[in-house]
């Protein structure tokens, strides 16, 4: 063990520097974009503005084109010997306090892809994209991946314009000081589209803890749960906090009725429910709810499923209501289908990670990526690194330096094989 160690080839020792230089500039970005609470980077801030401008400055320095499209995703683009492309993505904004890996990484393995051939003049079979997705989290306004659904053709600008942050201010109102308006995102596709892409890579932290159950730093990813996501409102009457338990309507014990049955719709078929979000009217301490709105996500693997889960929470939401005699309205969100990866891309997946681990590890996504809304035209594939007990989404977010250079060096090599195949 301890000869295969020492005797490395130049190859295997360009793709650990690349790596080490990968995470050097993460913790560059993490710098300027994070304090002791977290990583600050919400879609549609000065701090997600700065993370762009510190994206498109270390690309520029490497030679690439920048280009933002009319959805405000930031693109940077190197010349290849054919104008058959490669994509690689993720997203830069994040959840407020969040960590400092959750989508940077993407986009800085991206970066570190790019550099292969930017400062050492090599030029690349295929041309090479790297792109920050806009608003991959949807953490200010609710809607997921804004950027990637405007290429993807999913995105309801109809239904995005009537958006508002807690702030009360409407996503109309934000996209303007970019100058941009909602009717031009459409024409992201079209920009998309003429750019010929073959293929879209996307590496990232796996935001949960089966990886590191297993003992294991990285995985092809094969797949994405499909996601349905709703805003439930409950209304009853508010009263005084002094009535009678079995007289009362209250919303928020509806709520709370409901928000149980959907973790026995979870447990059911292994799969997500979760209610991340509950807002009770008036919110005063002497009066009990005559209004709750709570949110659903609903995720699962298999498309069947996930409409039997889907129905099977509204009829507990019905339920619910008639027990406690309010009344019960439904507000979807955002609806998508569960996402099955390139088969050709997932075997050259996972021959980057045997190469890298020794093992061909393979598993699907519970959270959501921009690669979902590509996949829907463009042949596509994942990879995941490992995230320490499973944490994201928070500032304790982390992935030890080892396994990060494992995952981002598999990456590498991958995405070597697909712009040189």
């Amino acid at each position: 063990m301890a000869q295969s160690t020492e005797i490395l080839t130049k190859a295997e020792l360009t793709w650990k520097e690349s790596a080490k230089d990968v995470i050097a500039d993460l913790r560059e970005l993490a710098s300027l974009t994070s304090d002791k609470d977290g990583a600050h980077r919400v879609a549609w801030t000065p701090v997600w503005d700065k993370a762009q401008e510190w994206f498109k400055a270390k690309m520029k320095a490497e030679g690439a084109e920048i280009i933002v499209d009319s959805a405000n995703s930031v693109w940077a683009k190197i010349e290849g010997e054919t104008d058959e492309a490669v994509v690689i993505g993720s997203h830069l904004d994040c959840v407020p306090n969040g960590g400092w890996l959750d989508g940077a990484l993407g986009v800085v393995s991206g970066m570190g892809a790019l550099k292969r051939y930017g400062k050492n003049g090599k030029k690349p079979k295929k041309t090479l994209y790297i792109v920050s997705w806009a608003d991959e989290e949807g953490a200010r306004f609710g809607r997921s991946c804004i950027g990637s659904s405007a290429v993807s053709g999913a995105l309801d600008i109809d239904e995005a314009a009537k958006l508002k942050d807690n702030d009360g201010v409407s996503f109309l109102e934000a996209i303007g000081r970019y100058n941009l308006d909602i009717k031009d995102f459409p024409k992201a596709r079209e920009e998309f589209l003429a750019r010929n892409i073959k293929s879209y890579l996307e590496i990232h932290i796996e935001q949960a803890p089966v990886l590191e159950s297993q003992g294991k730093s990285v995985a092809c990813v094969y797949g994405i749960t499909g996601c349905e996501r709703q805003y439930i409102t409950f209304t009853g009457q508010p009263a005084h906090s002094g009535s009678p338990i079995y007289m009362r309507r209250d919303a928020f014990l509806a709520a709370a009725q409901a928000s149980l049955a959907f973790r026995e719709i979870a447990k059911k078929y292994e799969a997500y429910c979760t209610v991340g979000k509950v807002k009770v009217e008036p919110d005063i301490v002497t009066i009990f709810p005559g209004k709750c709105t709570i949110s659903l996500d609903q995720r699962c693997i298999d498309g069947d499923t996930l409409k039997k889960m889907y129905q099977e929470a509204i009829d507990a939401c019905h339920t619910a209501a008639k027990d406690n005699n309010v009344e019960v309205e439904f507000e979807s969100v955002w609806s998508i289908p569960p996402t099955i990866f390139d088969e050709h891309l997932a075997e050259l997946c996972k021959d980057a990670v045997k190469e890298e681990t020794g093992e061909r590890t393979s598993m699907y996504s519970g959270p959501l990526h921009d690669a979902a809304e590509i996949a829907k035209f463009v042949p596509s594939i994942m990879m995941f690194a490992m995230s320490t007990n499973g944490l994201s989404h928070c500032k304790e977010e982390d992935t030890p330096d080892k396994d990060l250079e494992l995952a981002i060096a598999a990456f590498l090599r991958m995405t070597e094989k697909v712009v040189n195949e």
